[in-house]
């Protein structure tokens, strides 16, 4: 858990907000198949061995084993957090080795390019140049940045899509939809196992009651300001 007391804490681990976006904001995920294969490189990836057998272990439909968790790696990188949206992605990530978040981008980025382009039968580039990293230093940056990352489901949310500038019909059907949205980390983290096997809680855990208040609560003071220079445009 994150000590609130020590705020150099997240500097001196080195935490990026990492993100991407399909090449002229076109979808990257079409459908269940491509959000599942996208998790299971998650887990498959976070290894500093060769990536090579991940194409064999991946099978369409078994959603929840994502292979063997136990299985032993070495892994390179934590994920603290991410999100999964129909264009883009949001990935909060701390390097584990000297070089992991590079190694680990390379990875998902390659292999999903490759997996998605063999699905769909096309050529060239999935994502939107290169992808962008943003480091972690400020407070204010590290308060917001989880409730910002999980929050964004909301754009497909009727009555929701205006969430950034505190507009929103109903907090009840926010709370309904973000707790039915499988695409993300926060289902982890309000105590409901969905991918645990990627995901480090440990530097935002909290009990799942108020760490949910919490989030819900960030939309009725969400300060933009704070975060617009880390979005994609």
């Amino acid at each position: 858990m994150m000590d609130f007391g020590n705020p150099s804490y997240y500097l001196c681990m080195e935490l990026y907000h990492v993100l991407n976006r399909g090449v002229e904001k076109r979808q990257i995920f079409m459908d269940t198949q491509d959000y599942a294969r996208f998790i299971h490189d998650m887990f498959e990836f976070n290894d500093s061995k060769p990536a090579g057998n991940a194409y064999r272990k991946f099978k369409p439909g078994k959603m929840m084993d994502l292979g063997n968790p136990s299985l032993e790696r070495d892994r390179i990188v934590d994920v603290h957090g991410w999100c999964l949206m129909k264009n883009h992605y949001h990935l909060l990530i701390s390097e584990l080795v000297e070089g992991g978040l590079v190694l680990f981008m390379r990875k998902m980025n390659v292999g999903y390019a490759n997996y998605f382009n063999t699905r769909y039968t096309r050529d060239g580039g999935l994502f939107q140049g290169k992808t962008k990293k943003i480091r972690i230093n400020t407070d204010a940056h590290f308060l917001h940045i989880l409730n910002y990352i999980h929050l964004n489901p909301l754009d497909y949310l009727k009555g929701a899509k205006d969430w950034r500038k505190r507009t929103i019909e109903s907090t009840t059907r926010a709370k309904e939809h973000l707790s039915k949205y499988r695409w993300s980390s926060y289902q982890d983290y309000c105590g409901t196992k969905n991918f645990p096997s990627i995901l480090s809680t440990d530097l935002f855990g909290e009990p799942p009651s108020r760490f949910q208040k919490k989030t819900l609560a960030y939309l009725q003071d969400i300060e933009m300001t704070n975060i617009r220079p880390y979005v994609l445009e």
